[in-house]
């Protein structure tokens, strides 16, 4: 399962947030997917990949409630955490940067806080989509409490530089899909080593 984090509504479009549901939804459009609602409280489509069956999940709740939902759907399709790829923003990554682990704590995230509460492990694999730190962006931005800038949208030279990375992240979800979480993290760690 790939899931996207990020909260519902117009209102909440191309913010910080939801970097994660704008990653799902790219991968969806280069496989020409329709998400659809579900009682479970998620949009989701599913598609079948290397002979998997991969379903594609932005949660309809809020982010501090984004693991009620993914728990459901990991119970229902009974998938374990390791094959759960979560897709969220990052403060502590600068703009745009992208990197996966294969599992930790929820370092200050609302919807990570959720996820592990939920599903009981901390087990499961992230990518991670820098937004940066408001102190580190300069002072348009600088004092602006955590909570709003997140909820907050991305400005022109940042959103082009996540737009210019969704291929990466598309490259990243399918070598989990199609591999492992091993050979996700080795290709797109190592190109983001690069860059920076």
């Amino acid at each position: 399962m790939i899931v996207g984090l990020g909260n519902p509504g117009p209102q909440y479009e191309k913010t910080r947030h939801n970097a994660g549901c704008i990653a799902v939804d790219y991968f969806a459009r280069t496989r020409d997917l329709t998400f659809r609602s579900s009682a479970m409280g998620g949009e989701y489509c599913s598609v079948r990949l290397a002979g998997k069956q991969v379903i594609l999940l932005k949660p309809q709740n809020f982010m501090n409630r984004s693991g009620e939902c993914v728990a459901r759907f990991a119970n229902y399709y009974a998938i374990a955490s390791a094959d759960i790829l979560v897709i969220h923003d990052d403060l502590d990554l600068a703009p745009g940067r992208v990197k996966i682990v294969s599992g930790g704590g929820a370092g200050g995230h609302n919807g990570i806080r959720s996820l592990i509460r939920h599903l009981g492990t901390g087990d499961f694999p992230r990518l991670k989509i820098g937004i940066g730190h408001p102190r580190d962006l300069g002072d348009a931005v600088a004092a602006m409490p955590v909570e709003r800038f997140v909820l907050s949208r991305f400005p022109d030279d940042q959103w082009s530089i996540v737009q210019n990375n969704l291929t990466l992240i598309a490259e990243g979800i399918d070598l989990f899909i199609t591999r492992d979480i091993q050979a996700a993290m080795n290709r797109i760690n190592r190109k983001e080593a690069a860059a920076g």
